[in-house]
Order: structure tokens, then sequence, then C-alpha cells
């Protein structure tokens, strides 16, 4: 895992300074790729008997997201912002204070706002269409932002917790699709993939990767059809990157914990390690 992140962390290198389109690319293999590899994962920590009602739930929410993404944009987006945040939150500081899930949720959504605010607002005008208002209030998440991301530094600077320090860093400092999917690999993506790897008996990522290629296979399919389609919308392809994204990490932050909360429990859940 350290090497992936260092990995990434000087892939990010080159788009950073680079125009829009560069830093999309970036952001579509980092969130849209990588990103997606602890949530296949979802399917494999249901109980079997679950599952088919667990596969209808996670499709329809997902369609569900989609339609209100191309019907109403502008309110959806700031729904799943407050919806990512909360989930973050939950997430990255299970065992956290009230104050560390608070800052991890709204760093991670508000902090790329903080010395980029034009370029964050301009995403989110994007993203959210023309009525979108929530692009309006780059000044107070910049704020916010700014705030977390202090919080988190000093905690990162006590615990000595160089992953930490690193990704709020990145969230921070670099322009705001750069800095968010270096931010949420180092500081989500990565961390949950490990849990789900070990939670699953995984004796490595490789063999975590074979256990969740078909389902991760369906959903970077299902990304890039949702993509593909908004580009008629949005030819710059931000609204197509953040509705694909969304019509898969809603039911990700909404049907999985449901399940797993009313599934088998986690000790229950492992499987018999590969090799």
């Amino acid at each position: 895992m350290n090497r992936a992140i260092a990995l990434l962390v000087a892939g990010a290198v080159v788009p950073a300074p680079a125009q829009l389109p560069t830093q999309l690319a970036f952001a579509i293999f980092g969130i849209g790729v990588v990103g997606m590899v602890h949530g296949a994962g979802d399917l494999a920590v249901i109980a079997p008997a679950r599952r088919p009602l667990f596969l209808a739930a996670y499709g329809l929410v997902s369609v569900a997201t989609l339609l209100w993404w191309t019907a109403d944009p502008a309110i959806a987006l700031p729904a799943f912002l407050i919806a990512s945040a909360v989930h973050f939150g939950m997430e990255d500081a299970p065992d956290g204070a009230w104050f560390e899930r608070i800052a991890r949720g709204l760093a991670m959504i508000a902090a790329p706002a903080t010395l980029h605010s034009a370029g964050y607002a301009a995403l989110l005008q994007t993203a959210g269409g023309p009525s979108s208002g929530v692009a309006h209030l780059t000044l107070l998440l910049a704020i916010a932002g700014g705030a977390a991301g202090i919080v988190l530094l000093a905690m990162a600077w006590a615990r000595r917790d160089l992953r930490l320090a690193g990704g709020v860093t990145a969230l921070l400092i670099l322009p705001p699709l750069v800095g968010f999917t270096l931010g949420f690999l180092v500081l989500h993506a990565i961390p949950q993939t490990a849990e789900r790897r070990d939670r699953l008996g995984c004796p490595s990522t490789l063999s975590y990767l074979l256990k969740v290629a078909p389902v991760f296979a369906g959903a970077v399919l299902l990304a890039g059809v949702v993509a593909a389609l908004l580009q008629h919308f949005d030819p710059s392809g931000v609204r197509g990157l953040f509705a694909g994204i969304a019509a898969l990490a809603v039911p990700h932050l909404l049907v999985t914990p449901w399940f797993e909360s009313h599934s088998m429990p986690r000790q229950a859940v492992l499987v018999p390690k590969i090799g």
C-alpha cells in the first residue's frame, strides 16, 4: 500500500500544473478506477442469502441517483456532498472523537476550496448545472475546509501520522480535482481497501483484486456509460465524472451499511485464505 501511495503522489506531479483535461484524466483514473476497488468488495461482505435483495436495492438506488442527477443536478450535487462528508467522517475515523469526524468529513469535501476557491467554484458550477447554488457557498466552504485542515494537521503532528498529514496537505495545496483525488485515495480509498482485504481473509491485495474483479469490472463499465451519456449535457466531462461517481457511491454510502448491519457479524464474513 505504501508503494501505491508513493506512485500516486508521483503521478499527481504531472496533472497538478496542467489544464483541466489532464487533471480530469487523473481524477477519472484515481477516483473512477483505483478508488472503486474498495467499493467492489461490497457484495462479498454481505451474507449470501441477502445478496439478491442487496443487488436489487443497490441497482435501484444507483439508477435513482443517476436519474436525479440528470433531472436536477443543482439539488443532487449538494446532497451528494453532504452524504459524502458524513461517510468520510464516519469511515475514516471510526474510533475518533466527534470533532475529528467532523474535521475529516469537512476537509475531504471543502479543503480543496481553501486555496483554489475560483477553480473549486467553477467545478461545482459545471457539475451542478447553471442553476446550482452550492458554488456560491465556496467562501464558506473554503473557511470551513481550511479550519478542518488545520485541526487535522495538528492531530497528524501530534500523532506523527504521515498518511494523515500527506492526505490533508494534498487536499489543501493541490488544485481541487487533483487534491481531492489524492486526498481521497490516501485518506479513504486505500485504507478501506486494506480493511476489506483483511476482512475477507485475502493474503494480499492481488488476491483481493482477483476476488472482486467481476464486480469491479461492472462498476467501471457502469461509470463509463454514465459519463458517456452525460457528455450531451457537459462536453468537458466534469458533470459525467461527478454523476458516474455518485451513481456508484450513493448505494455504497446508503445500501451497503444497512445490509452490513443486518447481515452476518464481521468475523463471520471471513472466507478461507487463498494459497
